[in-house]
């Protein structure tokens, strides 16, 4: 590799990553302002699995490590009434615990044991209908990061369910491609159990929602859950959504031969813009992404509604997180997950989110 390309490559890696520029990586820090419930604009219950370890801050919840085992959780998050769609906001140094004016976790449940936290996530699922969403991170994402990006997700689509992190141990580091990498493939076993977990709740529909890296953890997930002879959990899986998936191309085809063409295409959501996918092209060997990859029609034949968002405005630099941070495009995949509920194949909203694009 030429001097240059290094150098463009490591100034890239200083401020490119699927979390963010904010790094103080605490979920919970002092006693929360007390607010008038007129000012909270919405409260979520996020469960967490995780392969992450227990901080040793306490305030942080969960770090960068890895785990050997799921460690489970819950999570309370409020929303300020100052929100806006599509954005999250985070209080930066210095600045007061407002949750009039950001994100606030105002509570951390953690279960010791599988049975504690089914019982409690079972509970939260009858309460809500029997459908749960589980978000999978992509790289470089701290926990508190994933936390409030689904919450985020959750609030503005209006997605009526239960929402489920599973959240794989990312070092939070854009120095830290290739750890995350290894991090995900190393959590593929957890997240199946996960799934797997959730098709034994009273759950009787679960959709999955990736980005980026995560989307490599779901695909290699949803290949070993066909090998088993389970591919769909038993008929309880929904609408598979892979937002900015960083696989390359010819890896994501093998495993789409080998899942099979899916009975529910999955959602493909792809960019030619993506600037951070540009990038982690160039560190595989300049090999195509499949997040912003040319040939949708391609694509198209393994099973797969692409949808293509070149056209559509993001609010990240590197146009990377389109998916949620787009107003009209956040509530549109929520109108999608509520729409078709069961197995319709009224394609009309994704129709809509297509013509977006256009």
């Amino acid at each position: 590799m030429h001097l240059k390309t290094i150098c463009i490559l490591v100034l890239a890696l200083l401020v490119a990553g699927c979390g963010g520029g904010r790094r103080t990586e605490e979920l919970l820090g002092s006693a929360v302002m007390s607010v008038p419930v007129t000012e909270i604009a919405g409260n979520h219950s996020i469960f967490i699995a995780t392969t992450r370890k227990k901080s040793d801050d306490p305030n942080k919840v969960f770090d960068g490590e890895r785990s050997a085992t799921l460690n489970y959780a819950r999570v309370n998050v409020t929303v300020p009434g100052v929100h806006q769609t599509g954005q999250i906001e985070r209080r930066s140094r210095g600045k007061s615990d407002d949750p009039a004016k950001y994100f606030m976790a105002s509570e951390v449940v953690g279960y010791d044991t599988q049975p504690k936290f089914s019982s409690a996530l079972n509970a939260d699922i009858a309460a809500r209908g029997g459908r749960v969403m589980v978000f999978v991170h992509g790289y470089n994402t701290g926990f508190d990061d994933a936390v409030y990006r689904l919450t985020q997700i959750v609030h503005d689509s209006g997605y009526p369910g239960t929402p489920v992190l599973f959240s794989w141990a990312s070092g939070a580091k854009t120095t830290d491609y290739v750890y995350d990498k290894e991090s995900a493939s190393a959590a593929r076993d957890q997240l199946e159990v996960t799934l797997r977990m959730l098709q034994q709740s009273g759950a009787r529909r679960i959709d999955i929602v990736a980005h980026s890296m995560g989307t490599w953890v779901t695909m290699e997930t949803l290949r070993q859950m066909a090998i088993s002879g389970d591919r769909d959990l038993g008929g309880k899986l929904g609408d598979v959504v892979l937002a900015s998936p960083d696989i390359d191309v010819d890896v994501f085809k093998s495993q789409m031969r080998r899942y099979g063409k899916p009975d529910k295409p999955f959602i493909l959501l792809l960019s030619d813009d993506d600037r951070a996918l540009r990038l982690s092209g160039l560190i595989a060997g300049s090999r195509p992404r499949v997040g912003d990859y040319k040939d949708a029609a391609d694509l198209a034949s393994y099973g797969v509604t692409v949808v293509d968002l070149s056209k559509v405005k993001g609010s990240d630099s590197f146009n990377h997180t389109k998916f949620a941070d787009n107003p009209t495009l956040v509530k549109m995949i929520g109108q999608r997950l509520r729409e078709d509920d069961g197995f319709a194949s009224d394609r009309d909203v994704t129709d809509r989110i297509s013509l977006l694009g256009q």
